[in-house]
């Protein structure tokens, strides 16, 4: 009775063990402007965190590293300068992700002038 208690909790401690290895690593949006106070929203199935000049989603899900959670995290706080997870987003895909932001502060410092 008492080797089944033992081997039962090694086996729920192993299971935690490999589920926090297997965790996914947070998905980091580097800003090419800080933003001026802390903001949070969901983007990809995540939430966002951004202070500074950056973003971070801690506990990403599947569809977070995506060309589609860039650009809404483009369009909520501006013009993205790297976005990673596992990987970095490549320059093409990088640049979609920035074209609406771009276009909108391209309108806006014409509408100033």
């Amino acid at each position: 009775m008492k080797l089944r208690t033992t081997l039962a909790a090694c086996a729920a401690l192993t299971t935690l063990a490999a589920g926090s290895a297997f965790a996914a690593e947070a998905v980091t949006a580097k800003l090419q402007a800080p933003v001026a106070e802390k903001t949070k929203f969901i983007a990809g199935g995540a939430m966002f965190t951004c202070e500074g000049d950056a973003c971070v989603a801690a506990a990403p899900t599947s569809q977070t590293f995506a060309t589609s959670t860039c650009k809404t995290i483009a369009a909520k706080v501006g013009a993205v300068a790297s976005f990673e997870g596992r990987k970095a987003l490549d320059d093409g895909r990088l640049a979609q992700c920035n074209e609406k932001a771009l276009a909108k502060a391209d309108g806006a410092q014409l509408a100033k002038q």
